[in-house]
């Protein structure tokens, strides 16, 4: 029974050193952070905080920061000094830790970081502006012109009459032959024409459009149009005006002219003009092209041209409906935008009773033709 008890205050022995060291580490665990505080605050025991500033928040500048005797165990930065502009109210030292002199102030306009220099090297800001400051003297002129040559002055500048002030304040003026040509069809040769000279604007131009046929030094027959020319988009014009038709043993044609022209999608060039003539005549002339590239100066050019009438005029051998069509292939060069030698070939067809006329007359209905000539402008 002794033992017994023996053991029991053996046990409660046990117990309660086992209760002590228990308290002992959970005490020790609580207070090691509060120690290393205390170590770290006693290092900085000498310090004095400065008066917090009734003032609204600004940004603080602290001149002459010297960190040179700062130690810190595996970090060696020599010496680091940061400059800033005067602060107004500096706040009083802390011994302890040299830092030179702390101020707090309001904003300072800009910042000026002084040099910054480490172990391993040197790294100088100067004087940075952060914000705001004149440009680098080296710095580009916004205003230059290249190679100092400016608008509306120099050798290359326009007489103050002609000077560009708006696109459409200007009048201009060209000359376009699209076909000067020699055929050959039916063992038959002659000559043939097709271009327009206009002068005006940009939106706004006086338009002269002719074609026509020369065989043994005569005119054998021609088309003539006046017109006045007007930019409705970009791509394309209106064009409203007369017409006079010519032709060898057959009376003198005149039209009134309306139509449009330009550049339709995919790049095809379109023309089509209607007219209504004395008597109740009335034509439809519908003509298109497009160009090929094969090299940069070397294209094909195929086209097409159709015409259409309302009624028969006999004395002209042309009936109603379609009278007439041609398709061609032409393959020019461009030996400068403005001089395109070409040959090519035509095929040509009248039809319904325009053939009729034709063939009563001792003509074909269909030929082909053989063309060589020259696209000019000027």
């Amino acid at each position: 029974m002794s033992s017994i008890n023996e053991k029991k205050g053996i046990l409660t022995v046990n117990t309660h050193i086992k209760k002590r060291i228990l308290g002992v580490a959970i005490a020790t665990l609580g207070a090691t952070p509060l120690f290393a505080y205390a170590q770290a605050h006693d290092a900085h025991s000498g310090h004095t905080a400065t008066p917090a500033s009734s003032a609204p928040a600004d940004a603080a500048s602290m001149p002459g920061m010297d960190h040179s005797k700062m130690n810190m165990p595996g970090m060696d930065h020599g010496t680091m000094n940061m400059k800033s502009t005067p602060a107004t109210k500096p706040a009083e030292a802390m011994p302890g830790m040299n830092h030179g002199q702390a101020n707090t102030a309001p904003a300072a306009t800009a910042h000026d970081m002084g040099a910054m220099n480490t172990s391993g090297g040197e790294m100088d800001h100067g004087d940075m502006q952060m914000q705001g400051g004149s440009a680098p003297p080296d710095a580009r002129d916004p205003d230059a012109y290249s190679e100092g040559y400016v608008r509306n002055a120099g050798k290359y500048a326009l007489p103050p009459s002609d000077a560009l002030v708006m696109s459409d304040m200007h009048n201009f003026g060209s000359v376009y032959f699209d076909r000067l040509e020699y055929v050959r069809a039916r063992g038959e040769e002659w000559a043939a024409y097709e271009g327009e000279a206009w002068y005006g604007s940009t939106y706004n131009r006086a338009v002269i459009k002719a074609e026509g046929e020369v065989a043994s030094g005569k005119l054998q027959e021609s088309e003539t149009q006046l017109l006045w020319r007007h930019a409705v988009s970009t791509f394309w014009d209106t064009e409203l005006g007369v017409r006079f038709d010519h032709a060898q043993g057959a009376p003198n044609r005149e039209w009134l002219a309306f139509g449009f022209k330009g550049l339709a999608p995919y790049w095809f060039e379109v023309d089509a003009t209607a007219y209504v003539g004395p008597s109740g005549r009335t034509a439809l002339g519908l003509k298109a092209e497009y160009d090929i590239l094969l090299t940069q100066k070397l294209y094909l050019q195929p086209s097409v041209e159709v015409n259409f009438h309302g009624k028969d005029d006999e004395r002209w051998g042309i009936g109603s409906g379609l009278t007439d069509g041609t398709a061609g292939l032409r393959l020019k060069y461009e030996v400068t935008r403005q001089f395109v030698p070409y040959v090519g070939v035509e095929w040509s067809s009248k039809f319904g009773k325009t053939a009729d006329y034709a063939r009563a007359a001792g003509d074909s209905k269909q030929e082909t033709r053989f063309v060589a000539g020259l696209s000019f402008r000027f």
